[in-house]
């Protein structure tokens, strides 16, 4: 049997991307990433995955990069996309083609708290909970099925930095697991749901902290 082979977009740090990697390592993950893809040539992600062998490119997605991204696509022959941190859209026709097989992390507890400042939104509405979520993705932004949460409880002295940094440790908890979920083909989406062993997921499933 093939070794499963993933494809993995990213814009900054990539702090989710060596966890993935460091998953990988450990053979908690039994996937490779044969390309990471970056829309900032600057994104540190990109030294990251260069230090663990991993081919990268960099797309400039203020031109008509879609044809050649498919293209690219069919090259790899890949299982699984992951969006991990990537600040751009990706176009419907890619999203379509693709369909089952884009999973992303987010900074919010979906539906809440959809596109960027998620931490500033939670602080400035006084939520209680805060978090992270994997989700399968559509053409509507941060609106496909979630495949699990995981939570903190904001405290009064909270600021951005200190509930972002929460939400990080949420996120190297909660996407490696999504991913290996996916890997091991307990989880897929039909029809805009999310589908865990063949049953339905009513409501995102909770992942508690130790």
């Amino acid at each position: 049997m093939s070794r499963f082979r993933s494809i993995i977009f990213i814009s900054g740090n990539g702090s989710n991307l060596q966890n993935i990697i460091d998953n990988i390592k450990s053979d908690y993950l039994k996937m490779d990433i044969v390309l990471v893809i970056s829309d900032n040539y600057e994104a540190k992600g990109l030294k990251k995955a260069k230090e663990n062998g991993i081919e990268t490119l960099v797309i400039n997605t203020s031109d008509k990069y879609i044809d050649e991204l498919l293209h690219l696509m069919n090259n790899y022959k890949v299982d699984l996309i992951i969006l991990s941190g990537f600040m751009k859209i990706l176009p419907k026709v890619f999203v379509e083609k693709y369909y089952g097989k884009i999973i992303n992390i987010h900074p919010s507890l979906l539906p809440k708290f959809k596109g960027l400042n998620t931490h500033k939104k939670a602080l400035a509405s006084k939520e209680r909970y805060h978090g992270a979520s994997v989700h399968f993705v559509t053409s509507e932004l941060d609106g496909g099925p979630v495949i699990v949460q995981g939570k903190t409880e904001i405290q009064e002295n909270d600021n951005e930095d200190a509930l972002k940094s929460r939400v990080h440790q949420i996120e190297y908890n909660i996407f490696p697991l999504a991913i290996k979920w996916f890997v091991e083909n307990h989880i897929k989406q039909i029809d805009n749901k999310c589908f865990f062993d063949n049953e339905v997921l009513e409501c995102p499933i909770e992942h508690l902290s130790d």
